[in-house]
C-alpha cells in the first residue's frame, strides 16, 4: 500500500469528504486504513473482567477502519492532493513520489 502509518491524508468520499487527518493505523490484509476523527463509531460497552482488570461500562467512541479507496495523500510540499508513484533510489531502495511536483514523500 502506499499509505503508511502517520501520513497526512484527506478523505475524498464518504461523511467526512474534507477531512484532513493522520492515519493511525493501517491494516494492509483488507486495504483499510484507520484515519484519526474519521468514520467515528459508538460501541455500548459492557463490563467485563479479563486477567484481573475491569473495563467501565458505557458507551465509547473509536474511529473505525476505512478503505484506503476513500482517502488520498496530501502531498508535505505542495499541500494538494497527490497520486503517489514508486521509483527506485540510487541504491535501488523504493520511496514514494508525489505525481504533481515529483518530491520524494519518504524521508
Amino acid at each position: 500500500m502506499k499509505i503508511k502509518k502517520g501520513d497526512t491524508v484527506e478523505v475524498i468520499s464518504g461523511h467526512d469528504k474534507g477531512l484532513r487527518a493522520e492515519v493511525l493505523r493501517v491494516l494492509p490484509s483488507g486495504f483499510k486504513v484507520v484515519v484519526q476523527g474519521a468514520n467515528v463509531r459508538k460501541k455500548h460497552q459492557r463490563q467485563v473482567q479479563a486477567a484481573g482488570r475491569t473495563m467501565s461500562p458505557g458507551i465509547i467512541q473509536f474511529e473505525a477502519p476505512l478503505d484506503v479507496s476513500k482517502i488520498m495523500l496530501v502531498c508535505p510540499k505542495c499541500g494538494a492532493l497527490a497520486r503517489v508513484k514508486v521509483q527506485r533510489d540510487e541504491q535501488g531502495k523504493a520511496q514514494r513520489v508525489c505525481k504533481r511536483c515529483e518530491v520524494v514523500i519518504d524521508t
